[in-house]
């Protein structure tokens, strides 16, 4: 008995297949595309334990490397400001979504907040950000049951903000390692040091003794002319 010929698929049918499947992925990519809260809960809760409302240091580090990013990056100092996030090493499920269903990130998956890494990097570059960005990281870094920063923390969270521009902040590490230097940073020094480091020359020429800044920068300025000088002779 001859075998029965095999059906010749017709091309029009093909056609019509591939297009139903192509329309179907461009469904579910324009679904994935969209931002969708849901999701984003889900996300958080990829990172929480014990309390399914709060993600922790460990939860911190699982979700610093889902989006390819060292913790100790001012990066994380950003989108942590993007969540007004209180508590360095936490993030709240409210703050999560605050900071993340922002009109100008809407990321609900890892890969979209990697994608939008440039758009956190750039808010350091524009001027009034960073200073509100500067501002936040007091009372963001510092132990809640003190009013002021230790001095440890003050000079780890100096060199991430100050490190890369500006130019005296070097001489002002140096000067913070001093047996006399303070041992806490209140609010209103922190403040002065980014007015400082914006608006006065790498020479001090503009500097006034007369002028409203904090004895704590008066003497940085007095211990680095001495140091120039000494360079000098």
């Amino acid at each position: 008995m001859p075998r029965p010929k095999k059906r010749t698929a017709n091309p029009s049918e093909e056609t019509e297949t591939t297009k139903r499947q192509k329309t179907a992925r461009s469904r579910h990519s324009q679904e994935e595309s969209k931002f969708n809260t849901n999701r984003l809960i889900a996300w958080f809760k990829q990172y929480t334990t014990d309390d399914p409302a709060q993600l922790g240091p460990e939860g911190m580090e699982r979700f610093c490397q889902d989006i390819k990013v060292e913790p100790e990056d001012i990066v994380m100092l950003v989108i942590a400001y993007k969540m007004n996030a209180k508590n360095m090493g936490y993030f709240t499920q409210s703050e999560f979504l605050k900071g993340l269903s922002d009109p100008e990130v809407l990321c609900d998956t890892a890969t979209k907040l990697e994608k939008k890494l440039d758009y956190f990097y750039n808010l350091i570059e524009d001027p009034h950000s960073f200073k509100m960005i500067f501002r936040y990281a007091y009372d963001f870094a510092r132990d809640k049951d003190q009013r002021s920063m230790d001095i440890e923390t003050a000079k780890a969270m100096l060199s991430l903000l100050l490190c890369k521009s500006w130019p005296l902040f070097p001489d002002f590490a140096e000067f913070l390692e001093q047996p006399k230097a303070p041992r806490v940073i209140n609010k209103d020094q922190w403040n002065n040091i980014f007015e400082f480091s914006r608006t006065i020359n790498t020479d001090l020429t503009n500097y006034s003794i007369d002028g409203a800044w904090p004895v704590l920068l008066d003497d940085f300025v007095e211990y680095l002319q001495r140091k120039r000088q000494g360079s000098s002779s």
